[in-house]
C-alpha cells in the first residue's frame, strides 16, 4: 500500500480520501477548508497544514483542485509540491482544467524525473462516494501503469486517453457532448408538457427509441421516470450547474485555440451560464430543464 498525500478535499476529494483509506492506503491530506480537513482525519487520514505538508514523506500526490492556476501554484509555486516529493514519486491531477496548464505541469514533472498523469473524473459526487468514478487519464505508460490500481480504489472505469493532457481533452469533450444532450433531452419534455402528454409515457417511448440517451435514462430531467434522478430530489447536485459551466467554459476554450466548430456548445454554455447568474449554481445540471421550461 502507499504513503499518499491528498490536496483538495472538496465534495469530490473527501469521499476520494474515504475510499483509499478503505483500501488500506495511508493518508495526509489537506485542504484550506478546516472542516474538509476534519472530515477526512475523521475518515482515518492524517491531518497536514499545507499542501506541502501533505507531500512530504509520501510515495504519491493527488490532487483535486478548482482550476489550472490552482494546480499551476500547489506544484510549482506556492507549495512548490514538484521540489518537495522524493525523485520517481508518482503525482495524479484529478482536477478537471485546462489542457495547456495539464500539458506544461506534465512536462515540467518529467524534467525533474517524476511520473506525473493528468486524469480528471466523470460520475459526479455520487460516483465519489461510491468508488464509481471514471478517470480520463493524460501521461506516460508507464505513469498510467503504477497509477492505475491506486485509481482504482476511487473508479470503476478506468482509461489511458493518451499523452499528456488527453485525459482532459476526453473530460471537455465529454461534458460538451453532455450539455448539449440534457438540453435537448430537456427541450423534448418541454415540449411534450406543452403537446399534453404524460412525461412517463414519454419516457417509455423516447428511452427505446432513437432519442435514447444516458441524461434520459440514467438522469432524466424531469420527475417521475427515473427514481434515482436529482430531478426527484428538488434537483439536489450530483454535479451541479457550476461545474457544468467550468467545462463548458474549458471546451471554449480548447475550441479556440484550435478553431473547432462547436456552435451548439457555445449555445448551451450561454444558456448554463444564464441559469447559473439568475442564482442557480447549485442546483444539478439537470435543472436546466427549469431554465428551458421556464417553472
Amino acid at each position: 500500500m502507499s504513503k499518499i498525500g491528498f490536496i483538495g478535499l472538496g465534495n469530490m476529494g473527501g469521499p476520494m480520501v474515504s475510499n483509499l483509506i478503505a483500501a488500506g492506503h495511508e493518508v495526509r491530506a489537506f485542504d484550506i477548508s478546516v472542516e474538509a480537513v476534519t472530515r477526512a482525519t475523521e475518515a482515518g487520514a492524517y491531518a497536514a497544514t499545507s499542501g506541502a505538508d501533505a507531500a512530504d514523506g509520501v510515495d504519491v500526490v493527488i490532487t483535486m483542485l478548482p482550476a489550472g492556476k490552482h494546480v499551476q501554484s500547489v506544484f510549482l509555486e506556492d507549495d512548490k509540491v514538484m521540489d518537495i516529493v522524493a525523485p520517481g514519486s508518482l503525482l495524479i491531477d484529478c482536477s478537471t482544467i485546462d489542457v495547456v496548464t495539464a500539458r506544461a505541469a506534465i512536462s515540467e514533472a518529467e524534467k525533474r524525473g517524476l511520473d506525473m498523469l493528468d486524469a480528471p473524473v466523470s460520475g459526479g459526487i455520487g460516483g465519489a462516494q461510491a468508488g464509481t468514478l471514471t478517470f480520463m487519464c493524460g501521461g506516460a505508460e508507464t505513469a498510467f501503469a503504477r497509477a492505475e490500481p491506486i485509481l482504482r480504489t476511487m473508479g470503476k472505469n478506468i482509461f489511458h486517453a493518451g499523452d499528456a493532457g488527453a485525459g482532459q481533452a476526453a473530460k471537455v469533450c465529454n461534458n460538451l457532448m453532455l450539455a448539449i444532450q440534457m438540453i435537448a433531452v430537456s427541450e423534448g419534455f418541454a415540449l411534450g408538457d406543452k403537446l399534453g402528454i404524460d412525461r412517463q409515457k414519454l419516457f417509455d417511448i423516447a428511452s427505446t427509441a432513437t432519442s435514447q440517451c444516458w441524461a434520459m435514462t440514467s438522469y432524466c430531467p424531469v420527475p417521475g421516470p427515473v427514481p434515482t434522478s436529482p430531478s426527484n430530489r428538488d434537483y439536489e447536485a450530483g454535479f451541479t450547474v457550476a461545474m457544468m459551466l467550468k467545462d463548458l467554459l474549458l471546451a471554449r476554450e480548447a475550441s479556440g485555440e484550435v478553431d473547432a466548430n462547436t456552435p451548439l456548445g457555445a449555445q448551451a454554455t450561454d444558456m448554463f451560464a444564464t441559469f447559473a447568474a439568475d442564482g442557480n449554481e447549485g442546483l444539478d445540471f439537470s435543472a436546466i430543464f427549469k431554465h428551458i421550461a421556464g417553472t
